[in-house]
């Protein structure tokens, strides 16, 4: 199967050579993980990227059930006698499964239709004569012949006749396919609110009275269409014009030779077929292929916005107080060390109703002080603007950092199995607060904790498909995990579960065996770990880190499997593996050429000196404390031609949200991002990325700022 797949992916990517795609889907099949083949196999997949390895695994996957399918469509033709050998051969050749499906309609098995019915009346003969359009016999003259047993007369006979040739018409696969490139073509979706439904649905107001051609919906527009169906709001239909497609297929199905009363008898027949079996047939198929276009392009969204805010900028081994802002109840403040671990907390209450900002002071310079705190995270929720206006008034011991950090999720995190395992002794408000100090301590490993769906970013991911939304989701977090690099010793059994080759049993299993027998000194030590075998440890071993470690490339993404390698590399500069990633005129007197192999190319090589270069290196940036302007506190501040700084904390198909340090954000419309045309916010703005705008509208009381970056220096 391997190599059928691997022809037939190898046309489809025309990029790459087939022994390539054939290596690759071998290392898939043999259970090597996307990271681990994109990483450590360049040699055998030509230097396939993880984007490319990924989507052959997909595609890999999409095959195999392909041919799932059609064994059970050929199983199932064979038991009705009914498989020719150009039939069989059709069939195999297939890859599009919307065809296949077409084949095997006809053969599909029915039950209680009114074909069926009519064909165990004895009238399936009756039809084919009617249909065959050659006789010149009035059409009641050949039903009376049929005129039988529960057939009382000739235009019941005539009418299951025509039940039958309706079903013919209806599996017809050229037939389904005129209907279909017509629906693709020029197909108009149409919603109308239901009666009644319109203070209720007053949010869809735009899609009350709304018709747009198929083609030019939008994957939002959609998504937000079929969301009002579903909650009742909107009746949601899509069309063509049904007496232009009529013509067309009478045309194909009435002969010009027949008889006028046959000829009627089989239009009656083709218009039932149509209207009744296969219009509707087509207009879900079609809904169905929209709604899955329309999930893939929010899915990949919100992947990409969950991708960008999982490798935002860590802080780094700082100590971190962190305040979960609040008004009536106070806000709740957590002081943690620099691996996250919570030290003290406490509760102050700088905002309204208390305004105790003496009291508050007092508290938060001695923890300050007494924790030797680094820096402040503060959650963006109720109360987040006024304490940190606050906070930037009070003198400090110490020179602090102060964040506004996006809290979406943190309270999904603070009730979650995960949190009370960590904190089984502290209440929600500690947890939550915990959650916004270590996501800025370090994004990635906190937000692994968290359903990605609820972290605020992206757009319908709870209208999409969810099976499809959870696969692209642990996708983006694996990739994420992996390019990184995890110290072993630190994370948490969540954040080695996405490591290459773990998964959440031996993650748990690494996390007790640390427990019970303290830090890991080699990466040979995780194979003392229960259930640890050889092929785990040569999928996860590159991607663990274990800082101080004695062998210095046991802290780098060097593998275990080419340590040998570059100790015989250091050998031939007279250095040791230490004196390489310290010196790089020494590391640079390698000549690579030297060490080429049919296993080791020059790829791996150089990966293997780049990391040398910066052993441990962090992909990520560097964090920068965000700048509001101190004069807009809320949206009744704000004016028409104002220009503020933000910061961009949500992408979306038409626009994106700007953080501009207040309750509300402001939306950028994808026609005021840039003065050039793009096709995607993407193109030029990211999750967190600081930007320039000006405010072209604001509407207090529904809460909405419109903003413009056109014309902006950026």
């Amino acid at each position: 199967m391997v190599n059928v797949h691997a022809n037939i992916i190898t046309k489809e990517l025309g990029t790459h050579l087939r022994k390539h795609v054939a290596a690759c889907l071998r290392l898939l099949d043999d259970g090597a993980t996307v990271p681990f083949i994109a990483r450590y196999r360049k040699e055998a997949t030509g230097g396939m990227d993880e984007v490319t390895v990924h989507n052959i695994k997909m595609r890999h996957e999409a095959l195999f059930e392909l041919e799932k399918r059609k064994e059970y469509i050929l199983q199932t033709i064979r038991d009705r006698e009914a498989l020719t050998p150009e039939l069989e051969a059709r069939i195999e050749e297939t890859l599009d499964s919307t065809v296949l499906e077409d084949i095997f309609l006809p053969y599909k098995p029915k039950r209680n239709t009114r074909a069926q019915a009519a064909r165990a009346l004895g009238l399936e003969p009756l039809a084919k004569m009617i249909m065959s359009q050659s006789s010149n016999s009035q059409p009641e003259a050949l039903a009376a012949k049929f005129v039988k047993g529960d057939v009382k007369d000739e235009s019941e006979a005539l009418a299951g006749a025509m039940d039958i040739i309706a079903e013919w018409v209806s599996e017809s696969e050229k037939a389904r396919n005129i209907v279909r490139a017509r629906y693709q073509r020029s197909a108009t979706i149409n919603a109308k609110v239901v009666p009644g439904k319109e203070a209720e649905g007053d949010k869809y107001r735009n899609y009350f009275d709304f018709s747009e051609p198929l083609r030019m919906c939008n994957s939002h527009r959609y998504l937000a269409i079929r969301r009002a169906e579903e909650e009742g709001i909107l009746r949601v239909s899509i069309s063509i014009e049904d007496d232009d497609m009529m013509d067309r297929l009478n045309r194909m199905f009435v002969r010009p030779t027949a008889s006028v009363p046959l000829a009627e008898i089989v239009k009656t027949a083709v218009k039932d077929g149509y209207r009744r079996l296969m219009r509707p047939s087509i207009e879900n198929e079609i809904a169905g292929v929209t709604k899955e276009k329309s999930d893939a392009g929010a899915i990949q969204m919100f992947a990409d916005n969950v991708r960008q805010l999982l490798m935002s900028p860590p802080l780094g081994r700082k100590r971190i107080l962190a305040i979960d802002p609040g008004y009536r109840t106070g806000c709740k403040v957590v002081a943690l060390d620099e691996q996250g671990n919570l030290l003290y907390h406490d509760v102050v209450y700088p905002t309204p109703p208390a305004n105790d900002f003496v009291g508050a002071g007092d508290t938060l310079c001695y923890m300050v002080d007494h924790y030797r705190i680094d820096a402040i995270a503060i959650g963006s929720g109720s109360g987040g603007r006024e304490t940190e206006r606050f906070l930037r008034d009070v003198v400090f011991p110490r020179r602090v950092q102060i964040f506004m950090v996006n809290e979406h999720g943190a309270s999904i995190y603070s009730a979650s199995e995960v949190a009370r395992e960590e904190f089984p002794n502290e209440d929600i408000t500690v947890r939550g607060a915990v959650s916004i100090g270590r996501r800025l301590l370090d994004p990635l490993a906190e937000l692994v904790k968290i359903d990605p769906k609820s972290i605020g970013v992206g757009q319908y991911q709870h209208d999409v498909n969810q099976t499809k939304l959870k696969e692209s989701l642990d996708y983006v977090v694996e990739t994420c995990v992996n390019s990184v690099g995890i110290n072993v010793n630190t994370a948490s059994r969540q954040l080695l579960s996405y490591v290459s080759g773990i998964g959440p049993t031996l993650a748990a299993n690494i996390v007790k065996y640390r427990a019970e027998n303290g830090p890991f000194a080699s990466r040979t030590d995780l194979m003392k770990v229960p259930r640890m075998g050889e092929k785990a440890f040569q999928q996860c071993a590159g991607f663990l880190r274990i800082p101080g470690a004695k062998n210095p490339l046991d802290n780098t993404a060097v593998h275990p499997e080419r340590y040998a390698l570059v100790e015989e590399m250091a050998k031939d500069v007279n250095a040791d593996i230490e004196r390489l990633t310290k010196d790089k005129n020494v590391l640079h007197k390698i000549e690579l050429d030297k060490y080429i192999t049919k296993e080791t190319g020059l790829p791996t090589l150089t990966d293997i000196v780049l990391e040398l270069e910066k052993p441990g290196r962090d992909p990520r940036e560097t964090v920068e404390e965000p700048v509001y302007d101190d004069a807009v506190k809320k949206i009744d501040d704000l004016h028409i031609g104002q220009e503020l700084t933000g910061k961009v904390n949500n992408i979306t198909a038409f626009g994106v949200f700007v953080d501009l340090g207040m309750k509300e954000n402001g939306l950028v419309h994808i026609s005021q991002l840039s003065d050039r045309f793009i096709s995607s916010p993407s193109d030029v703005v990211s999750i967190g990325q600081r930007v320039n705008v000006k405010v072209i509208d604001v509407d207090v009381a529904r809460g909405r700022i419109a903003l413009t970056m056109r014309g902006i220096q950026q």
